[in-house]
């Protein structure tokens, strides 16, 4: 299945903690940070929830 990887270009100070839980479940634990996950659409779910904090690279 194809991938798609997603950096965290905010940090999560101050953001709800549900937000921050999303970021762990991505895998996203520090500023920078990118990961590689399949793309599908929980993942696509868990970025639009958090897309004022993650960028997608393509």
């Amino acid at each position: 299945m194809a991938t798609i990887k997603i950096k965290q270009t905010k940090s999560r100070i101050g953001v709800p903690g549900d937000q921050s839980r999303t970021l762990d479940a991505l895998g996203l634990r520090k500023l920078n940070k990118v990961v590689e996950l399949e793309d599908n659409p929980s993942i696509r779910g868990m970025i639009y929830k958090v897309r004022h904090l993650v960028t997608v690279i393509e």
